[in-house]
């Protein structure tokens, strides 16, 4: 087994804070509402969104060549606005690896708004290798979601 791991960064005019409340703690209900191509829904399979919860991601059918996926919640820190899951099950694992983890971090950026700092841990199966267009095309969409939350957090002041 091997562990890969990479690191991305995106930056928003939205402060840690707002962004954390909206992307990480309201995710669930928010992301298939503002990207519904993304995240078809989200349902809570143990526990209630503490770390040690497991939740089924229903992609959308447009959005992903993906299914879904079974995250756990490995730890969740309102406080520092930390958040990290592991990807445990679904189709997204290809049968080359193990789990995948994410550790996401919003920090305070310079102007108010917020560098939202992730770094992915990619586990793999026997001596299978990662591809760095796969690896890109993941960083991709993540930004995506991200700046599209952005917007709507922009076009929407009162919320959050």
């Amino acid at each position: 087994m091997g562990v890969f791991t990479y690191e991305s960064e995106v930056v928003t005019s939205i402060p840690p804070a707002k962004m954390f409340k909206a992307c990480i703690l309201d995710g669930d209900q928010l992301i298939p509402k503002v990207v519904p191509q993304a995240f078809k829904s989200v349902e809570y399979i143990e526990g209630n969104r503490e770390p040690g919860s497991i939740k089924k991601v229903t992609f959308g059918e447009t959005g992903s060549q993906f299914n879904y996926v079974k995250q756990k919640i490995e730890a969740l820190d309102n406080e520092n606005f930390v958040y990290s899951y592991s990807i445990i099950e679904g189709d997204a694992l290809m049968n080359t690896l193990e789990k995948i983890t994410y550790e996401t971090k919003l920090e305070p950026s310079a102007g108010g708004g917020s560098v939202c700092k992730t770094t992915s841990k990619y586990y793999t199966i026997g001596d299978f290798e990662l591809k760095e267009e796969g690896i890109k095309a993941s960083k991709e969409k993540a930004s995506e979601m991200f700046k599209a939350i952005e917007a709507y957090l922009l076009a929407n002041s009162d919320a959050y």
